[in-house]
């Protein structure tokens, strides 16, 4: 079977499986073991203050299975009975006269009452015995003088106990505190506000307890008139708040006194702004504060401000508050039932104020540590249990304020057929680190036995760790080869069988060999003038020293040369100082280190530079000191020698890891003593200098070297690590720090605790770039760091060469950082009469984060009364809107880049022009600036010679067909209007009704002539008994005599249309209409037949313009859309005057179509002749 080695803090009980096998029928076989009679005090003794030669009852009473002997202890020490000191009955201490006579003799001290039976003993708590005493005056009040109206003050102080009540005397008399004016502070304070005349007198205060009674010295209170006027005083605290500690339900008074002019309010607030208890504090007085039955939460710093009425002027004075309390248990330890050779553990936690001790007591005797049993802060593990573990364990906790105790049993089963020890145990020594056992088989049950474990240990010093190797029943020994050399072991084993194991062999002893030296000392070099070097050394740790030391071997040699000299020296010696060497000049020094078996490792070499010949001013070389903190900080410490009279400016620290290169200089205030060089490798060996300076040169350096121990793991070390620190909190202050706190694990120990805090940014490849920092504190603003990035943070905790494991990591980014300049490519283009778009880039910079832009635009007019206009947009956002600008400024236009940091600077400003609105603007082109032209109006575009060719034939093609439109246009207005004057005639003669009154064909001429030549808009007539649906989206007409039905003929252009009119065969029935043209006015002529009434004649209708209809033109609903109501026209009046000649035909249906950014009302022809719709 092969065996295995593991620390028995790691390893479960040997033969686990053997174990679990065994329990069970054990258990079963032996009733009652998880059960006995209960042991536990029903009283306990208490502190207890008495006066000499008076009698006094300590209480002690134990219940259990009985019998119950009751016995005591004092100071440890078991108490004596006698005539004077007895126990009675029921267990309880009676001392019928205390002795207070010193040494010895004194009955004051620390009792414990000690209950046994026969499952075990049990300890109680502690009782303080003492006597009743009083001591002198401390403090006597002093004599003093009073303006009328002022404010006095009396103090005296006295040590007793217990506590002595103070009161006062007026001129022996018992002064009446009832007075508001007069206030007397528990504390020994007597407050006098607003003073009279008849508070003169003489004052003296009065200490009395059960025993004793004291009286001070006498002070006399003068009371002088008060001045006229007071003038203005601002308040000041002429008695303070103190710092006070106490205990838990104890009364504690803060007093605060002030004066002033007005008189001062005085209040009281807690620094950590939480409320304070009203229900157990009151104010005593004029502004004292008393907290009575103080707890737990009482304590913090308390404020007093005094505060004149009316004004903020105010001054305030803290003092802090500490309340100590017991211990109390927060985890008990349990029973708990073992087979024998198993593993038990109890578990106890406590806590208190200030943090309790943790001790460990079976059957009332303290337990100290050896190889089975081992104390790990608040836990006890006892390995390899025997019959004699079988007891009552107590843990006991305690600090000053008491102690506490809370029970366990351990039941032990034992097995009848369990096999005899292995006999005949010898060791013989192989090597340095090997050692030979062996045994002979029990002689009981051998054939039986299974497996054997084999356990050892260092045989010196305390709390050494057993370890323990199991093996198989073929072989009767082994060989332990990872022993320390030069050391004691102690071994001993023991056999398994299935039902059992076997008692332990007898012990035996063996040493290992010495070895060669695993690590050379550590040096430390410096100078004493320019021609000498001081070397000195620490002895090597046992655990690499591996033997005794018998001599040193120190080598040095010049820097630039290659001859070393070498000295021996004897291995009691531990410094050695070269002479006559060279000013100024660079040495290299090694030393090693020999037992009886040879050299061992030599360090490397060690440079030192001796001081210039001329420095005879500068500073001497400082007394250095290495210490490893942890596994990864160094703490170097100096001193200065006291002789040396050169001034000193600071001092400049190197450090660098063994064949690295090196670090520096770190500049250091000539006032610190101390640095802890952090962020270190685990076991690497680190190289320190040291050197003052001044202003005129550095001084003598100062050289050693110290290597960093191994990070202790479970592995390397039985006792547990410390858990780490928790609910770790990142919050960025700037773009190059970040705050990170955390909160101290929870476990008992005073000890100095130190942190280290890992800081990397997320996704780091090299690790030699990660952070290391090192802060005694709970919080740490991490500085340095680059803008916008994200960084991971863990905090680890170092106490007692023990180190955490890491927190868990949290993630947090640093902010970004302001923009460092403007937007680029600023543009502003104006894209409407009124409106302007301006566009941009963001700032330069790829790390740059914008998350709002700035616009500020204004008129030069408003530019120079500073009157802004703001616009914000989106960091996404590069492009906005400039509305409501007024034609005939200019505009100033700039923009600026901000993010949750900072605002960034604006950009160059830039102009844009906002022309006068003319006629001839109408389509030109927009203007557009930008930054890097805001000045150049007429050249922004900038065209080369091929732009202005294409520019110059298209606009000469343009014109050409413009001509050809113009030459058109003019031929077919005097076709126009010969075919007009035609029609106008022959309408004339064919009227039906002769009493119409009708124009002549000349008056018609004249009228379509002048439409020809008028050049302004028309605005529309219409019958007023006539009505077109604008509303209803159709094209539904209706007159006097109904609806108009619609022709549903093809619509066509009107002048296209007139010159077929002519040869087209008129119908036989049609009414005659005549339209009347006027300047100014629309014609509405209606394309579609319509009935007429023989006796219809024409009217005249009233015309109307966009204000005054409507109901029926361009405002009804829906006229923008709908085909009834038209489409606004840009044709020429040409086209439309020339329609208004007389129709004899009925017209198809027509209607121009078009579009009018203005709004012009509609415009439509005249659709029924027989209406007499005219114009």
């Amino acid at each position: 079977m092969a065996p295995f080695l593991q620390p028995l803090a790691w390893l479960r009980p040997p033969g686990m499986l053997l174990h679990a096998l065994l329990l069970l029928p054990l258990l079963g076989s032996v009733p009652g073991v998880c059960c006995f009679s209960e042991l536990f005090f029903i009283k306990e003794p208490q502190d207890v203050t008495v006066t000499r030669k008076d009698s006094v009852t300590l209480d002690c009473q134990a219940h259990g299975e009985v019998p119950i002997k009751v016995t005591w202890l004092k100071n440890g020490a078991k108490v004596s009975e006698n005539k004077r000191i007895q126990v009675l009955s029921n267990g309880s201490l009676y001392i019928t006269e205390v002795e207070g006579k010193k040494g010895d003799h004194s009955d004051e001290g620390f009792y414990q009452c000690l209950a046994m039976n026969k499952y075990g003993a049990i300890l109680s708590q502690k009782a303080h015995l003492t006597l009743s005493t009083i001591s002198a005056f401390e403090v006597q009040p002093i004599s003093t003088e009073v303006q009328e109206g002022g404010v006095s003050r009396f103090a005296c102080k006295i040590s007793s106990n217990p506590p002595a009540v103070i009161t006062w005397e007026l001129n022996r008399t018992t002064l009446p505190v009832a007075v508001d004016r007069i206030t007397a502070l528990p504390t020994g304070v007597l407050q006098i506000h607003d003073v009279v005349q008849g508070d003169a007198g003489n004052y003296r205060c009065v200490a009395t307890t059960g025993a004793h009674r004291r009286k001070s010295t006498e002070a006399s209170l003068t009371v002088v008139p008060a001045k006229g006027s007071k003038s203005f005083h601002t308040p000041t605290i002429t008695a303070g708040p103190q710092n006070v500690t106490t205990s838990l339900h104890q009364t504690v008074v803060l007093e605060c006194m002030a004066v002033g002019n007005p008189k001062p309010i005085i209040s009281w607030s807690r620094f950590d702004h939480k409320s304070i208890d009203v229900f157990n504090t009151r104010v005593l007085g004029n502004g004292n504060l008393m907290i009575s039955d103080v707890r737990l939460q009482h304590a913090g710093v308390y404020v007093c401000r005094a505060t004149t009425p009316g004004t903020r002027n105010f001054t305030v004075a803290m003092a802090t508050l500490t309340v100590l309390a017991p211990p109390s248990f927060v985890e008990w330890p349990e029973s708990l039932t073992r087979p024998r050779a198993g593993t038990a553990r109890f578990v106890c936690q406590a806590e208190g104020i200030p943090s309790p001790k943790m001790s460990w007591l079976k059957n009332g005797r303290k337990i100290h540590s050896n190889g089975r049993i081992k104390m790990y802060n608040s836990k006890l593990v006892i390995n390899q249990i025997i019959p004699e573990d079988d007891a009552i364990y107590q843990c006991m906790a305690e600090n000053s304020q008491g102690s506490v105790l809370s029970r366990a049993r351990l039941t032990v089963v034992m097995s009848e057929d369990r096999p005899s020890a292995p006999y005949n145990v010898h060791a013989e020594t192989m090597s340095s680190s090997a050692i030979l056992l062996a045994w002979e088989r029990p002689l009981y049950n051998s054939d039986k036995v299974i497996a054997y474990s084999v356990h050892y240990m260092k045989a010196e010093g305390l709390n050494n760790e057993e370890y323990q190797v199991v093996i198989g029943n073929d072989t009767t020994h082994y060989i332990i080869d990872d022993l320390e050399p030069a050391s004691n072991y102690t071994f001993y084993i023991v056999a398994y069988m299935p039902m059992g194991a076997s008692q332990m062999s007898d012990h035996v002893t063996q040493n290992t060999l010495e070895d060669v030296p695993l690590r050379p000392p550590e040096i430390s070099l410096t100078s004493r003038s320019p021609t000498d070097i001081l070397i000195n050394w620490l002895p090597i740790p046992a655990k690499y020293r591996r033997g005794q030391v018998v001599q040193y071997r120190l080598s040095f040699r010049l820097s630039t040369e290659n001859s070393i000299q070498v000295l021996e020296l004897p291995g009691t010696t531990h410094e050695h100082l070269l002479e006559d060497l060279k000013p100024d000049s660079v040495y290299l020094i090694r030393i090693t280190a020999a037992t009886r078996v040879g050299l061992g490792e030599s360090s490397v070499w060690t440079s030192h530079r001796t001081p210039k010949a001329t420095s005879v001013k500068a500073p001497k070389s400082p007394k250095l000191h290495l210490e490893p903190l942890n596994c990864t900080t160094i703490s170097v410490r100096w001193q200065q020698d006291s002789e040396d009279t050169a001034t000193i400016q600071g001092y400049k620290l190197y450090y660098k890891e063994e064949g690295q290169q090196e670090n520096g200089p770190i500049f250091l205030d000539a006032r610190n003593l101390l640095y802890a060089l952090g962020g270190l490798d685990p076991r690497r060996k680190y190289h320190v200098r040291l050197l003052a300076f001044n202003n005129i040169e550095d001084g003598y350096q100062a050289d050693q070297t110290v290597s960093t121990p191994g990070c202790v793991s479970v592995r390397d070390r039985m006792v547990p690590p410390p858990p780490p620190p928790h609910h770790l909190y990142a919050k960025a202050n700037t773009s190059s720090s970040i705050f990170l706190h955390w909160r101290r694990p929870a476990f008992t120990t005073a000890q100095i605790i130190n942190y280290t805090i890992r800081c990397n940014p997320v996704g780091l490849q090299n690790a030699s770039l990660v952070l290391y920092l090192q802060t005694s504190e709970t919080h740490m603003l991490v500085q340095g760091l680059e803008p916008n990035t994200k960084y991971e943070f863990a905090v680890r905790l170092h106490v007692d060469q023990l180190s955490s494991p890491w927190s868990p990591i949290v993630y947090h980014s640093t902010l970004p950082e302001a923009p460092a300049g403007p937007p680029v490519g600023v543009k502003v283009t104006l894209i409407e009469d009124d409106t302007a778009l301006v566009s941009w880039k963001p700032p330069d910079g790829t790390a740059t984060v914008v998350t709002r832009y700035t616009i500020l635009y204004a008129s030069r007019k408003a530019w120079i009364a500073g009157e802004w206009q703001v616009l914000h947009r989106e960091g996404a956002i590069t492009m906005a809107l400039l509305e409501n600008l007024v034609a005939g400024n200019v505009y100033i236009v700039k923009i600026s880049a901000s993010n949750e940091v900072g605002e960034g600077p604006f950009s160059n400003s830039v102009e844009l022009a906002v022309l006068p609105k003319e006629t001839s603007e109408s389509n030109q082109r927009p203007k557009r600036l930008d930054s890097a032209n805001a000045k150049a109006y007429s050249s922004y575009y900038h065209l080369d010679q091929k732009s202005m060719t294409g520019i110059a034939v298209g606009v000469g093609i343009a014109l050409t067909c413009i001509l050809i439109c113009v030459l058109i246009l003019i031929y077919r207005s005097k076709a126009r209007k010969s075919s007009g004057s035609k029609t106008a005639q022959n309408g004339t003669q064919q009227l039906s009704r002769p009493s119409a009154s009708l124009a002549s064909g000349n008056e018609i001429g004249k009228n379509l002539e002048g439409a020809t030549e008028n050049e302004e808009s028309l605005m529309p007539m219409i019958v007023p008994n006539s009505f077109i649906d604008a509303k209803g989206g159709t094209d539904l007409m209706i007159n006097s005599y109904g609806p108009i039905i619609k022709n549903n003929s093809k619509k066509k252009w009107l002048f296209s249309q007139y010159s077929k009119k002519m040869k087209v065969e008129q119908p036989q029935r049609f009414s005659q209409a005549v339209c009347f043209y006027q300047p100014g006015t629309t014609v509405l002529i209606s394309d579609e037949d319509s009935p007429s009434s023989p006796g219809q004649t024409a009217s005249f209708p009233r015309p109307f313009g966009v204000a005054a209809d409507t109901e029926h033109s361009a405002n009804s609903e829906g006229s923008h859309e709908t085909g009834d109501s038209g489409r606004f026209s840009h044709e020429s009046n040409d086209e439309i005057h020339l329609s208004s000649v007389i129709s004899t035909t009925p017209p198809a249906s027509d209607s121009f179509s078009g579009s009018d950014s203005g709004g012009n009302p509609t415009r439509r022809k005249c659709e029924d002749p027989a209406s007499a719709i005219s114009c």
